[in-house]
């Protein structure tokens, strides 16, 4: 698959990947901003359809998080299991969040466990 399109539904908290041609998502990173500053976009969950899977999609969204969050100058705090591991294995692109906004983003995705 060639580099997929993605596009950023910050109303609906969702980073969308398209394929070619696919009028659907084939994959999602699920996130919201912490209502408090730095206003850090927090990732909630990363899903890739299954025949998608394996072909960078998910990794390329949770790339594309980073570097909205750069382009905003704010830290992205990775809740998602996937995303987490992605930014461990990518230090020079997913700088690390300061515990006290991750301590933020907890607290704010269990005040409103609807955000995903």
């Amino acid at each position: 698959m060639a580099d997929p399109l993605i596009r950023d539904d910050r109303a609906n908290g969702r980073l969308e990947a398209f394929g070619e041609g696919a009028p659907a998502p084939v994959g999602v990173v699920v996130y919201f901003v912490l209502d408090a500053a730095p206003h850090a976009l927090v990732a909630v969950h990363t899903v890739v359809e299954e025949e998608h899977e394996g072909k960078g999609i998910a990794g390329a969204l949770v790339r594309e998080l980073y570097a909205t969050a750069a382009r905003e100058g704010v830290p992205v705090v990775p809740l998602c299991s996937y995303a987490a591991k992605w930014a461990e294995r990518h230090p020079d692109e997913a700088p690390v969040p300061s515990d006290e906004v991750v301590r933020a983003a907890k607290e704010q995705l269990r005040a409103t466990p609807d955000l995903w």
